[in-house]
């Protein structure tokens, strides 16, 4: 197997852009890459449920009106799907009555923004979900259940147990308690831990979820790694 490292690429979020005026599209796509974000593009409601289907991406700016199917049902779809329904949405509409605002958020949007809008404020606003959605301890501990990890030690415990964790067990549950409940596919993982430029085969991350799972679960505790039947692995303390 090729040499395992880190690298950059798991630190730069995902945006998807459901938008449909190309124009507006590539300022969005220009301003957010000059930012350090990774961008994934639709330009209808279809493309948009297939485009979440190869990737979750890590928060998703939503135009309403779309061609064909609209955008107020792809957040309901976003909503309903296991791999999606915690990843935030930004509705950026030109729709700009008060009760626009509320249906959309009633649908499922995290916040509502509307056309014209300043670039800075809607990064802003982005950067704010991001944190809620993938909340960082300033001492730089992640927790997750009864599992913490010391960021500056690489030290992990369960229940105050010390656990015994390989270089890539340890990246991956890393990655997992920074996205928990997030449904994590073979190649999101293998580009988050791996790398997308090392060609590891997907089948690797399976052999590595279940040295990761019989690291962190004793006798008796529950299984903290969700395995979804065609999706892929999550960190997530509900087994439904």
């Amino acid at each position: 197997m090729a040499e395992v490292r880190t690298v950059s690429a798991a630190a730069r979020p995902l945006v998807l852009v459901v938008e449909d005026e190309a124009a507006l599209a590539t300022m969005l796509r220009y301003n957010l890459e000059k930012q350090g974000f990774r961008v994934d593009e639709a330009v209808d409601g279809q493309e948009a449920l297939m485009r979440l289907s190869e990737a979750t991406p890590d928060i998703v700016l939503l135009d309403w009106m779309l061609p064909g199917l609209s955008g107020l049902e792809v957040c309901r779809q976003i909503r309903r799907r296991p791999t999606t329904r915690d990843v935030p949405v930004i509705m950026v509409t030109a729709r700009t009555e008060e009760q626009d605002t509320v249906r959309g958020l009633n649908t499922g949007a995290d916040d509502y923004v509307t056309k014209p809008f300043n670039m800075e404020a809607l990064l802003a606003r982005m950067r704010a979900l991001l944190r809620r959605a993938n909340p960082v301890s300033t001492r730089g501990r992640l927790s997750f259940h009864d599992i913490t990890l010391d960021l500056a030690t690489h030290r992990a415990h369960r229940s105050g147990r010390a656990l015994s964790l390989g270089p890539t067990e340890y990246r991956l549950l890393e990655f997992l308690m920074q996205h928990p409940r997030r449904v994590f596919s073979r190649e999101e993982l293998l580009n988050a831990v791996w790398g997308a430029d090392i060609h590891v085969e997907p089948r690797t991350v399976d052999v590595h979820i279940r040295r990761l799972r019989k690291s962190i679960n004793a006798t008796g505790e529950l299984d903290l790694v969700r395995t979804v039947r065609t999706a892929g692995y999550a960190l997530d303390a509900d087994p439904i």
